[in-house]
Order: structure tokens, then C-alpha cells, then sequence
């Protein structure tokens, strides 16, 4: 427990008689890649809203940084150090990187009532963070984040969260969208951001981006905890067939890849 960020302990949520999750537990720890691996309908949404605040468990216990939590709702998730980064990213096409990056929390010169957005400090200070996780090619705040890649929107969503002091990071699908050179950038920052000491949910449905990175794996099959294991105690197949049931899907993913 000293060593753990989160744990999740028989964790239950029920929806009316829908089960969404049944006694779920797994523990997230601080300089890791947690990897949370399932297909659509296994449950990966639900765990992902319980863990940062959304959803409370019907059932079990919480326990972050040595503590068992309760979480009013997200905003004292994020408070405690807790930033999920969504597939679709939620940044504003039309507004800069620097604006985008600071939003809600700009930086301001001036006294009040006659203070007014740093846009100049905005900028560099995006810049620098973004160019600290191996993003070059964007080297000017002022650029519409309209007019970046996927990948580089990932980035600059995950450069924020570390930025504002983020001590887990929930990473939903970040490479779902993306294609192979965009997913290697997003897969580098995750690596980058485990060096910095923050613990990585990573929730994805690719075993290859999974195992490039992760270091612990659960595998969800219809809200349950099918396998729990560390890096190369199994292969890729074996996970691809643990979230397919026991189906056979490596010759299937490899097609599905070269399609991409």
C-alpha cells in the first residue's frame, strides 16, 4: 500500500439490475503503465468514470495515496492530482495552443481590475512543455490547435495535465483515432510521462500499443476481471484471446492493422 497511487478493492457498480462492474479490484502505481485492456461493452467507460470521480461504487473501496477515498465528484478527483484525458481530447479547434493550454487557468499581468490574459507567457509556456515531451514540429503558441494532428492533440491534452501538477493520468483511447506515426508520438509522451513519476491508466482495446508500453495489465471481459498480469508473462496473442474469450483474433487484428 505505501507504494500504490490508487487501489480499487472488490469494487461493484450497478446501474438498477444492469451490473457494470463486478468486483472489480487492480491498483495503479505511482512511475507505471497500467493498462486496462478490454473490448467495447466490457466495462472500461464505467471503471474509467469511478476512478476519476464520476461514478461512486455500489460497492467496495477506494484507497488513494494511502487513504480510503470517497470522491464527491471530479473536480475533487482532479483536485487530488487525478486528469483523465478523453478519446475526442476536448480542445477548442479554434482558439491557440497557448489558450487551449491554459484554459480556465490563464496566466494574467497586471493588477485587477485592469489585469489581462499573459498571452506571450501562455505561449511559451506551452511550447516549452509541449517540445519537453518530443513534440518539435509546433514552435509557435499563437497556432490554432485546428490545424494540428490528433497525435499533437493528445500531446498538448497530457502535457497540460503534468503541467498542473496531475499525479495520475487516465488515458482513454489516446491512439484509438490515430494512425502509426501519430500513436508512436502519443506512445513516447506516456513513456516520458512514467519517467516524470506519474501513474498511467492507460484504457485501450490494441494489445500491440499495449504491449510496447505497459507494464501492469488487467483484461475486462463484461464488467469482471478476466487476467491480471505484468509485462511479458504473456505474449500479444494470448492477450488478444483473453479479451476475445478465448477466441483466436491474432491473425484477425494483424488484418485490421494493415487496413489502418
Amino acid at each position: 500500500m505505501s507504494n500504490t497511487l490508487m487501489e480499487l478493492r472488490n469494487v461493484d457498480k450497478f446501474f438498477g439490475s444492469t451490473k457494470a462492474l463486478r468486483d472489480v479490484s487492480m491498483a495503479v502505481q505511482p512511475g507505471k503503465i497500467l493498462c486496462l485492456l478490454g473490448d467495447n461493452g466490457a466495462g472500461k467507460s464505467t471503471l474509467i468514470k469511478v476512478l476519476s470521480g464520476y461514478h461512486q461504487p455500489t460497492r467496495g473501496k477506494i484507497w488513494f495515496e494511502g487513504q480510503e477515498t470517497r470522491f464527491s465528484g471530479p473536480r475533487e478527483a482532479r483536485q487530488r492530482g487525478i486528469a483523465t484525458v478523453h478519446q475526442n481530447v476536448g480542445s477548442i479547434p479554434l482558439m491557440s495552443v497557448g489558450r487551449n493550454f491554459f484554459l480556465g487557468a490563464e496566466p494574467v499581468r497586471g493588477r485587477w481590475p485592469f489585469h489581462s490574459i499573459d498571452t506571450q507567457k501562455a505561449n511559451a509556456i506551452a511550447v516549452e512543455q509541449m517540445q519537453k515531451f518530443g513534440l518539435t514540429r509546433v514552435t509557435d503558441g499563437d497556432q490554432l490547435v485546428g490545424t494540428m494532428s490528433g497525435g499533437e492533440r493528445q500531446v498538448l491534452a497530457i502535457g497540460r495535465a503534468m503541467y498542473f501538477g496531475a499525479k495520475m493520468l487516465i488515458l482513454d483511447e489516446p491512439t484509438s483515432a490515430l494512425g502509426v506515426k501519430e500513436a508512436s508520438i502519443v506512445l513516447k509522451m506516456m513513456r516520458i510521462a512514467r519517467r516524470n513519476g506519474a501513474g498511467i491508466v492507460f484504457i485501450t482495446h490494441n494489445a500491440r500499443h499495449a504491449m510496447s508500453v505497459g507494464d501492469d495489465f488487467c483484461v475486462l471481459i463484461q464488467g469482471e476481471v478476466a487476467a491480471r498480469f505484468k509485462r511479458d508473462e504473456k505474449s500479444r496473442e494470448d492477450v488478444l484471446n483473453l479479451m476475445a474469450g478465448g477466441e483466436d483474433m491474432t491473425e484477425l487484428e494483424d488484418d485490421l492493422e494493415q487496413i489502418d
